[in-house]
């Protein structure tokens, strides 16, 4: 079965690299817009009795590039594809996976249901923000993990005086992972969210008395968390002086300028969603080889065991 890789206008520069890698070439469609704002789908290339895959950060704008990404799955399965599979490097819409008031929409739900309707048989996603997103899907999900080519991409930067810190609860088990492969103590922020912009710390829990961070998350969205996080270090007696990592790099509504105003030595992210101009001291590790050895693997219906998120 032939191999066929599409991509939306989320992020091409990823998907040339893992067609590269590959070593395809991107499958050719139009995607334009109508005067109304409409989305229009075509696929120019054949994908009769294919293989294809599908790949599209549904990053900001969410809407947007969720609904290319279902368009392009339906014109895939209309046009014969054999098998479909979604690669989403940042699943949006994860946040929204419980009713936090009791009358909200349970949006991660929703989507996996039309990724589902569209006629996408899988997905490969990437350090989700949580793992019980999974349980959201009535089709196969992958989920792979960018966390030890970032760890890689951070050890030279720490020291045995480093300390990993989880912004949040709900990172604790990530940090986790970091810490292990960093051979690195843990510290764990206690943090409420009041508003999309805005967190409220309430005291660190671990040593973090002239140890320099490590500051590490799923995501870096507003900034705010890794702003609260810092803080509260600070209070602690840390050195004034971070190391921010995360797989996903957003950057929205203040994020530069917030994180422009910390003492931060380096931000690692990978290339899961494209990035945006800035002096701030980005680096960015490329998905491209895992993304495309999980492709590799599932075309050649091989296991994926060793590149899973296993909490």
């Amino acid at each position: 079965m032939e191999i066929t890789l599409f991509a939306g206008c989320a992020n091409v520069s990823l998907a040339e690299s893992v067609a590269e890698k590959l070593g395809i070439a991107l499958g050719q469609r139009d995607l334009s817009r109508f005067p109304d704002s409409e989305v229009h789908v075509e696929i120019e290339t054949s994908v009769r009795g294919h293989d294809v895959y599908l790949l599209q950060p549904t990053s900001p704008p969410s809407n947007e590039n969720l609904m290319e990404l279902l368009l392009l799955a339906d014109a895939s399965r209309r046009a014969g594809a054999a098998r479909l599979t979604a690669v989403v490097p940042y699943f949006g819409y994860a946040r929204q996976d419980r009713r936090a008031s009791g009358r909200d929409a349970v949006a991660a739900r929703l989507v996996a249901d039309l990724i589902k309707s569209a006629g996408i048989e899988r997905v490969v996603a990437t350090d989700l923000h949580a793992t019980a997103l999974e349980g959201f899907f009535a089709i196969p999900l992958e989920h792979v993990s960018a966390v030890s080519l970032l760890a890689d991409a951070v050890r030279p930067l720490v020291t045995p005086q480093s300390v990993v810190i989880a912004p949040d609860l709900g990172a604790v088990k990530l940090a986790q992972r970091y810490a292990k492969s960093l051979n690195l103590p843990v510290a764990i922020v206690h943090k409420t969210r009041i508003s999309g912009e805005q967190v409220e710390t309430h005291g660190i829990i671990g040593d973090v008395h002239g140890r320099s961070l490590v500051i590490v998350d799923d995501m870096i969205s507003t900034g705010a968390t890794i702003a609260a996080a810092f803080n509260a270090a600070v209070a602690g007696g840390c050195l004034p002086s971070a190391t921010v990592v995360s797989t996903h790099g957003l950057f929205v509504g203040t994020a530069l300028e917030r994180l422009a105003n910390l003492p931060i030595r380096q931000i690692l992210v990978t290339d899961s969603v494209a990035q945006p101009s800035t002096t701030l001291p980005i680096r960015v590790v490329s998905l491209g080889t895992l993304l495309a050895d999980a492709i590799k693997r599932l075309h050649e219906n091989k296991s994926l065991a060793d590149l899973l998120v296993h909490q």
